[in-house]
């Protein structure tokens, strides 16, 4: 099973102006590396959490259907199934119905469950592409606060500890944020 981010989320659920008021900077001379904390911050947190916190279109590859047909998606929420595409023995696409499939976008992991009357691919390697989109919204007030607050905390560390070497205090994320997150981490199975 190969995951990948097909449409990147339009903005990021931290502005830099909440930013620079959480690290109390004042002017704009830091801007760049604030807006790039920022984004370095979201997909660290997304990475761990496995979650997508603005909406973004994801792409899934599988080689064959699961077992029982229920396919355990690799981040959420999700918020709809855009597509489901199975290549046939000469690499043909073949579109699932809408009727073929049904989705529990808020469960953790999301799964989505394909009819067993659906076509399975004979197309070996990736014959199976699942398109959707996940994310809690389309901007950063659609996202749990204390998901907002992890990634201020960890621009914050990472803002002031921008030369860290051997230190293991200042190394990789600061005391307490992974228990910000330990609500929302989502567990593999």
């Amino acid at each position: 099973m190969t995951a990948i981010v097909t449409t990147p989320p339009a903005l990021e659920p931290v502005t830099l102006e909440e930013a620079r008021a959480h690290l109390r900077v004042s002017g704009t001379e830091e801007d760049t590396l604030i807006a790039r904390l920022i984004e370095a911050a979201r997909q660290h947190l997304e990475r761990v959490a496995r979650r997508a916190l603005v909406t973004q279109g994801w792409r899934l590859y599988l080689d064959a259907w699961p077992p029982g047909r229920i396919i355990r998606l690799p981040v959420g929420p999700v918020q709809s199934v855009d597509s489901i595409t199975v290549y046939d023995g000469d690499g043909l696409p073949v579109t699932l119905a809408e009727a073929d499939h049904k989705l529990d976008g808020q469960a953790e992991p999301p799964r989505l469950r394909v009819a067993a009357a659906a076509p399975a691919s004979i197309s070996g390697f990736n014959g199976i592409e699942v398109e959707f989109t996940a994310g809690y919204g389309v901007d950063g007030d659609a996202v749990p606060q204390v998901l907002r607050q992890a990634i201020l905390v960890l621009v914050s560390h990472w803002f002031d500890n921008r030369a860290a070497g051997f230190d293991a205090a200042t190394a990789g994320v600061p005391a307490g944020w992974s228990a910000l997150l330990a609500p929302y981490r989502m567990l593999r199975l």
